[in-house]
């Protein structure tokens, strides 16, 4: 019986469908384990088709060469470690969120997810068939249990694997970040160490999808809640973990902990994360944003930067009559700070055209709302022929209080292709600037230094639309805003609720009513960094054709 075993884990950023590169990124980690003479080699869940597919998996072609992938790879490594990989598995039972144990040149064993994750951004009854607990499996000696991802968020999976004889536990997982997501995470597979009395390897991917990020983050864990390993978040990594035969069991020689940061830098980091992944996995190079000299595009502008670095990032500041000289001189200055390409592209006469060409359809009416609208729709009209023109992305800038009570014009400040800031309340705008300005990393592309000038911070936010606009003409101060939004959207609170915390009811009800009014917005707008729990998007799925109102 062996007394040692080597298993290196592979935490990577697949990209979804790209069949054959995931697959030649599991083989280049077979390969960095056979190097190390390790006994065998892990991948994240999914980790061949990527995730999560959604409704691609359903598709039969897809799920069939995933597998046929999975069953090449597995011939292509019979000369080493034994391999685990993610992969859709389709019989004749159901279609299966598996996970593939490659040995001898063959799939030696498909372990289908027994617990399936109905909830948040997960949906994954709706494409997925529950498997029947698999048993665990040998490899040199040392039998192994693998709970994929949600099957070790619950007692059941892993209590069966112990009984069957299970030493180690393997979990391979996609878990989605969230702000304070980790210490949930590591509570739960806490509690499976501590149920079994069973070491946990656990594995997580990294990179983003869409609007959410894998942070990474992977760690093993010993009986008495000890944590061994760490490795870091929101970076690839592999990690070689020596397990050895002792009295007590098995357990894990440790090795380095990798610290982790603090909220603000995570959230930031995640920001950046899915802006890069997002524009490389989709095959942009390059993005534009209209730079208005206000806070919230001078934090998309930073965000860019760091993710594709400043000469990728065109800032354009389109000016209209009511734009004023310190948000040209601010957009200037936050430009040049960063080292982005800037210029100025003003809107006045394309206004007076429109307000011309619309004069005597206009011309029993006054003057209201529709006339600053057509602003914001002009300046994105030319910021999308620039996109078309020039082949860069256009990125939008609304945070997540605009969004949340339609403070936005849609076909207007909506349209671009990605809104890094779109879970961000606005006073967590604020903050999150003057972490970077006094924050950087190796990860940032941009900068180090005051890259937001504190005017720019410090001003009180305006759209400047109409002469002397301020945002708290229209709205409660973001100070109460985000309270209420938070209350009414974050924890599902009631009008009766808020009201509880000391606030004016008629703010409260104004503030539902524009929650409810803006959804069909929400519905047109942009994908952005999943941040909460409760994202718009897929964490928070609301009808768009709805008479509630909370009366009480």
């Amino acid at each position: 019986m062996a007394e040692s075993f080597r298993m290196t884990i592979a935490q990577v950023n697949p990209v979804m469908g790209d069949i054959a590169g995931n697959v030649a990124q599991a083989r280049a980690a077979w390969e960095v384990g056979r190097a190390a003479k390790t006994d065998m080699v892990g991948l994240p869940e999914m980790s061949v088709s990527g995730y999560q597919p959604q409704d691609l998996v359903t598709k039969a072609a897809f799920a069939r060469a995933c597998m046929a992938a999975v069953v090449d790879l597995a011939a292509s490594v019979a000369d080493g470690p034994v391999l685990g990989v993610g992969s859709p598995l389709l019989d004749e039972t159901g279609l299966f969120n598996a996970y593939a144990i490659c040995e001898g040149g063959k799939v030696r064993q498909w372990i289908r997810k027994h617990e399936l994750p109905n909830y948040t951004v997960f949906d994954e009854k709706r494409v997925f068939s529950s498997g029947p607990i698999a048993p665990p499996y040998r490899v040199k000696g040392l039998m192994i249990g693998t709970p994929i991802c949600e099957d070790a968020w619950f007692p059941k999976v892993s209590a069966s694997l112990k009984a069957a004889g299970a030493e180690v536990l393997f979990s391979p997982n996609g878990s989605p970040y969230y702000r304070n997501k980790f210490p949930k995470r590591m509570g739960a597979m806490q509690a499976r160490v501590e149920e079994t009395g069973l070491p946990m390897i656990y594995l997580n991917m990294v990179g983003a999808q869409d609007d959410q990020v894998f942070d990474g983050g992977s760690f093993v864990l010993h009986p008495g809640r000890e944590v061994v390993h760490q490795l870091p978040l929101f970076a690839e990594a592999y990690r070689h973990i020596d397990l050895e035969k002792r009295a007590e069991g098995w357990r894990a020689v440790p090795g380095e902990m990798v610290p982790y940061p603090d909220d603000w830098e995570q959230d930031y980091h995640a920001m950046v994360q899915s802006l890069r992944d997002y524009l490389g996995k989709n095959g942009f190079k390059r993005v534009l944003l209209g730079l208005s000299g206000g806070i919230d595009s001078a934090l998309v502008a930073a965000i860019a930067t760091d993710a594709i670095g400043a000469a990728n990032v065109r800032c354009v500041m389109l000016p209209s009559p009511f734009t004023s000289k310190t948000s040209l001189e601010d957009a200037a200055d936050v430009a040049t700070r960063l080292g982005c390409p800037y210029q100025s592209v003003p809107i006045g006469g394309a206004k007076m055209a429109v307000e011309a060409a619309l004069g005597e359809t206009f011309n029993d009416f006054g003057v209201d709302l529709t006339e600053e609208n057509i602003q914001s729709r002009l300046r994105a009209v030319m910021l999308m022929a620039m996109s078309n023109k020039f082949g860069e992305m256009l990125l939008t800038t609304g945070n997540k209080s605009e969004v949340a009570v339609g403070y936005c014009t849609i076909y207007g400040d909506m349209a671009g292709g990605y809104n890094p800031l779109k879970d961000l309340y606005k006073m967590r705008v604020f903050e999150t600037c003057r972490w970077r300005n006094r924050n950087h990393r190796d990860w940032m592309l941009g900068p180090d230094g005051q890259v937001i000038p504190d005017r720019v911070i410090d001003k009180p936010p305006s759209a400047e639309l109409r002469p002397d606009q301020r945002d708290d003409d229209s709205l409660p101060p973001y100070e109460t805003l985000d309270v209420i939004l938070e209350n009414l959207v974050d924890k599902e609170a009631s009008v009766a609720d808020v009201v509880a915390l000391g606030y004016d009811r008629a703010m409260v009800k104004k503030v539902e009513r524009l929650i409810y009014l803006a959804e069909y917005k929400r519905a047109q707008a942009a994908p952005g960094t999943r941040l909460t729990r409760m994202s718009f998007g897929m964490d928070r799925r609301y009808p768009i054709v709805n008479r509630y109102r909370d009366d009480v």
